[in-house]
């Protein structure tokens, strides 16, 4: 059962379910159900935003199909298990087994009419996808309006709160999508949202309709963040060096538009980040871009003009290899290849895959992921399941409503579960239903962000004794801020911080880490 914080919040629930009416029981137990599982990862937003492809460098295997095929359509949920295998869940509850295609895809055949399939289960020996689950959604601003709707649900019902079934039918592309299934795919406690160039209008529409039919928690900064995909498609202005300057220009701009949604925006080139992660860029591929390499200067310049001039015939290295590299890399990954060739003949085809894994973007990305979600999944699942014991007494009657809200008070009280009523403060604060000042908000940022006590310092590589004085100032500036000229919005939210800058000087003072 996770970490502590949610080991925290399942022994209230397991206190408070025989206290209960049955029917608000049986939905506590729900929350403690989902709590007794890995963080649930949405990999979500437009129509050919890319999303499949950076769900398989996500996984690092190429098995989410990313042409247009029946199960694209479908909610996918890619998570661990002892045997490779695709389990096809149908609205009436069925479930049917199926192996992965020869290519290692899910199957193309699914055996069912998508508006029969609730959504699909899929299993991977993979180990990052341990402690994770990597959920692809269909896309957004889909034709398909039942994809689409699914997609809408999935986001939507994160934290506890699902939209009730009887509007889902109602709505249009809702018809099919029964109780049992919407219960099974709505399960995302944090959501990675893709967009290509800068956001559109729809775009901010699907990360509104995330935070709005959601608890506060799913807006929380520690667990939405953005990709800014196929980077090397931002046209450069004049005052950028080239398409990766460019975007991560683009991606600055969005975090900033976004940062009522998003936690930080990265820009990725995710075709050249899915070959090099999932084993799809060969030796054959180095050897290849080795080859072109050694051209003349001149010759292999023109070959990048365009793809119809990087697979004319007259080369020495064959048009299907080619054709390969561009399939693979494009032609951004496979001129940045020539270019490291050309630079350093002597780079192993290892060396060079990974130095393209770092021109993608993705190790910065997979690093945010790491940190930001990973290392954070406690957290997160204990501020999305106690957000939905808020919900449940929300509907509870007014005894059952007394006792649940009484637990979370004493729990929240802890000082080992401080974390939780941070996150609800950040969730306030970065959906915009607080303003605090800039660098207020800023400190609260680094306060939730981060485990380290220098780091959520600001004050990264001092020693303990400048780190015990900055809490203690830091702590006595929000206690000042809570007193005076703050809203009673505010003051509540900087009480809280302040006992979180506090017990941060109080565990260092006793030697130990926050």
């Amino acid at each position: 059962m996770g970490g502590a914080l949610s080991r925290a919040v399942a022994e209230a629930c397991a206190t408070l379910r025989p206290m209960l009416a049955a029917d608000t029981g049986a939905r506590v137990g729900d929350v403690l159900t989902r709590l007794d599982g890995p963080l649930q990862l949405a990999v979500a937003g437009r129509i050919k935003s890319g999303k499949s492809t950076v769900v398989n460098t996500l996984i690092g295997r190429r098995v989410a199909p990313t042409d247009v095929r029946e199960c694209t359509r479908l909610v996918t949920r890619f998570q661990y298990g002892t045997v490779d295998r695709v389990e096809v869940v149908g609205v009436d509850g069925s479930r049917r087994t199926l192996p992965y295609d020869p290519d290692g895809l899910i199957p193309p055949d699914l055996g069912a009419e998508p508006d029969q399939i609730a959504y699909l289960d899929a299993f991977l020996t993979s180990a990052s996808l341990s402690g994770l689950t990597v959920i692809d959604t269909p896309g957004l601003g889909s034709l398909d309006a039942a994809s689409a709707r699914r997609t809408e649900v999935l986001l939507g019902a994160a934290g506890g709160a699902p939209v009730p079934v009887a509007e889902v039918q109602n709505r249009p592309g809702g018809k099919g999508l029964d109780a049992g299934s919407q219960a099974a795919i709505a399960q995302a406690e944090a959501v990675l949202y893709v967009f290509t160039q800068a956001a559109r209008a729809d775009d901010a529409d699907a990360l509104a309709i995330f935070r709005a039919y959601s608890t506060p928690q799913a807006s929380s900064p520690i667990n939405a963040i953005g990709v800014l995909n196929k980077a090397d498609q931002v046209v450069p202005g004049p005052a950028d060096a080239d398409e990766w300057s460019a975007a991560t220009a683009l991606a600055g701009g969005q975090a900033v538009a976004l940062r009522h949604h998003l936690w930080d925006v990265l820009p990725l080139v995710g075709i050249v980040a899915e070959a090099t992660e999932t084993g799809h860029f060969t030796q054959a591929d180095a050897e290849a871009l080795r080859a072109l390499a050694g051209l003349d200067p001149a010759r292999r310049e023109l070959l990048f003009y365009s793809t119809d001039l990087f697979v004319r015939p007259e080369l020495p290295v064959s048009v299907a290899a080619r054709a390969r590299l561009l399939e693979r890399l494009d032609l951004y990954g496979a001129r940045r290849a020539v270019e490291l060739l050309a630079a350093e003949p002597g780079l192993t085809a290892g060396e060079l895959r990974r130095r393209l894994s770092g021109l993608s973007g993705f190790p910065t990305l997979h690093g945010l992921v790491d940190s930001t979600l990973r290392r954070r999944a406690d957290g997160i699942k204990a501020s999305v399941a106690l957000a939905a014991l808020e919900a449940v007494a929300l509907h509870a009657n007014l005894a059952d409503r007394m006792r649940i809200r009484a637990e979370i008070e004493e729990l929240t009280a802890r000082p080992e579960a401080h974390l939780l009523p941070l996150l609800q403060a950040a969730a306030q604060v970065t959906a915009g239903r607080v303003a605090l000042p800039d660098e207020l908000a800023a400190e609260l940022s680094r306060l939730v962000g981060s485990d380290d006590p220098a780091e959520q310092l600001g004050q990264p590589g001092a020693p303990v004794d400048t780190l015990r004085t900055v809490a203690l100032e830091t702590a006595a500036r929000w206690r000042s801020f809570a007193t005076f000229g703050s809203t009673p919005a505010q003051s509540r939210i900087a009480h809280v911080v302040h006992r979180g800058f506090f017990l941060i000087w109080q565990q260092l003072q006793d030697g130990g880490a926050p």
